[in-house]
C-alpha cells in the first residue's frame, strides 16, 4: 500500500527514519540522538527537546536530522505549483506595529480592487497559474456578500483556478460584520467558491507576544479556533509563524505545540510555512530580527516538532532565494510558487523576483541536489519538472 502525499507519507515515515544510516554528527550529539530516538521511539519530540534544539543544538547535525526527517517523507522531491498573488485591498481598520502593508482609508496610497479589477488581474495569468492566494486589509465595509460575489465570478470564469483565501481574522472580521458566526461565514463562503485558506496571521500564538505587535487581531485561540471551524468543515488550510519580532523562543515551541495539538485533533493542516520579520517601513523598531542561520534553525525544528503536518515551506518570497534554497536541505519540503504580484512582504522589504517562472523554480530545485514536483494547491496532483540535458533514471513520485 502506498503513502498519501497529502498525508506526508504519514503512515510509514517513522520505518524509513529507522532504516537510514545515521551520520556521526547525530549518533555522536547527546541532543540530536535523543532527538531522534524520541521521533523513532515516539513519532515526536517533546517540548523540552525542542526548546533545547531551537537554542543550543549544534547547526550541523540539526540540519541534518530534518533532512533525515524530511526525506524519510518525500525523498528529494520539493514542491512548488504555479500560483498569483493578487490582494485585494490594503485598507485595514486595524494597524499592527509589524505591518507595513496596511493604509488608512484617507491615505495617498491605499486601493481597494473592484471585483472587476479582481478578475482583470487574474487574466493575464489566467492559462498558466492553477491557485490565487488573496488576502488583504480588514475592509471597514466589506460583508460576506462582498465576497461570496467575488470568489462566485471568479470561480464561474476560471474554473480551473484554486481560490486560497482569508487570513483568520479577515474571516473574523467578515463574520462581524455580516452578523454572521464565523461557521456559518466559512460554509457560505465556501458555498461561492473559496476553496483553502491559506494560514497567514498566526503571527506568534502567545497572547503578551500578540499585545505588543498586533493589538486588536484575534486572539491566539480564536486563530485556533477559526481554523478548526474550517477543518470540521472540510476546508483545508496552511498556517504559519512570524517569528523575530518580539518572542522568545519557548514562545516559538508554545506556537509549534499549539499548532500540533490542533493537527492531533484535525488533520486539517497542509503545510508550515515560518517567515521571519522584514522591518523596513514598519513600527516596531525593538524587533530582534532573525540572522540566516536563525531562519535555517527555525525550518529544522519545525519539521523535527511538526510530526503531523505534511509539508514544511521554504517561503521564497519572504526569505529570498538564496536561502530558500537551503531551507530545501535543511528540511523544508515545498518552496511555494511562481507567485506573480505579490505586495505584502514586498511593502516590508522584500526583494524577491516576481517574474520566476517554473522552469526557473525547477532549476532552484535542481541545484540542491533535489527533484522539482509540480502540485496543486491540496498536494493530490503532482508532475515532475524533467530538462532533457539531465535526464537521469527517473524515480517515482511518492504517493
Amino acid at each position: 500500500m502506498v503513502d498519501s502525499v497529502a498525508l506526508g507519507g504519514t503512515q510509514n515515515w517513522q520505518n524509513r527514519l529507522y532504516q537510514m544510516e545515521v551520520p556521526l554528527c547525530i549518533s555522536n550529539d547527546e541532543l540530536l540522538f535523543s532527538a531522534y530516538n524520541q521521533l523513532i521511539n515516539n513519532g515526536r519530540i517533546n517540548r523540552e527537546i525542542g526548546l533545547r534544539l531551537m537554542t543550543e543544538a549544534d547547526f550541523f547535525p540539526l540540519t541534518s536530522l530534518a533532512k533525515m526527517v524530511k526525506e524519510s517523507r518525500f525523498g528529494k522531491q520539493i514542491f512548488f505549483n504555479e500560483n498569483l498573488h493578487v490582494n485585494t485591498t490594503n485598507i485595514c481598520v486595524l494597524a499592527c506595529r509589524f505591518c507595513a502593508f496596511r493604509k488608512g482609508s484617507r491615505h495617498s496610497e491605499a486601493y481597494e480592487l473592484t471585483i472587476d479589477e479582481y478578475l482583470h488581474r487574474i487574466e493575464p495569468f489566467s492559462e498558466i497559474i492553477d491557485e490565487v492566494h488573496s488576502v488583504g486589509g480588514l475592509h471597514p465595509s466589506w460583508s460576506v456578500e462582498h465576497y461570496e460575489e467575488l470568489y462566485r465570478k471568479t470561480s464561474k470564469i476560471f474554473p480551473h483556478v484554486h481560490i486560497k483565501s482569508l487570513t483568520a481574522v479577515e474571516i473574523k472580521h467578515i463574520a462581524s460584520r455580516s452578523n454572521l458566526s464565523v461557521k456559518r461565514t466559512l460554509e457560505r463562503l465556501s458555498a461561492a467558491g473559496l476553496d483553502s485558506i491559506p494560514g497567514g496571521g498566526a503571527e506568534i500564538l502567545v497572547d503578551s507576544v500578540r499585545d505588543r505587535i498586533c493589538r486588536g487581531k484575534e486572539s491566539s485561540q480564536e486563530y485556533i479556533d477559526i481554523h478548526k471551524i474550517a477543518h470540521s468543515i472540510g476546508i483545508p488550510t496552511n498556517c504559519t509563524m512570524l517569528f523575530g519580532t518580539v518572542e522568545t523562543a519557548n514562545e516559538r515551541i508554545i506556537h509549534l505545540e499549539k499548532l500540533r495539538n490542533l493537527q492531533d485533533q484535525t488533520e486539517g493542516f497542509q503545510c508550515f510555512v515560518p517567515y521571519p520579520f522584514l522591518p523596513d517601513h514598519s513600527r516596531l523598531p525593538e524587533a530582534q530580527l532573525a540572522t540566516s542561520n536563525e531562519i535555517l534553525r527555525v525550518i529544522a525544528v519545525s519539521r523535527l516538532m511538526l510530526d503531523n503536518i505534511p509539508h514544511i515551506k521554504a517561503y521564497r518570497m519572504n526569505i529570498g532565494d538564496n536561502i530558500g534554497q537551503m531551507g530545501l536541505i535543511c528540511g523544508a519540503d515545498d518552496i511555494d510558487g511562481t507567485v506573480g504580484h505579490e505586495e505584502i512582504m514586498h511593502s516590508a522589504g522584500s526583494t524577491t523576483s516576481l517574474t520566476t517562472s517554473s522552469e526557473e523554480l525547477a532549476k532552484l530545485v535542481l541545484e540542491v541536489g533535489c527533484r522539482p514536483i509540480r502540485r496543486n494547491t491540496i498536494y493530490s496532483s503532482f508532475e515532475e519538472i524533467i530538462f532533457e540535458e539531465n535526464i537521469e533514471a527517473r524515480l517515482p513520485i511518492l504517493v
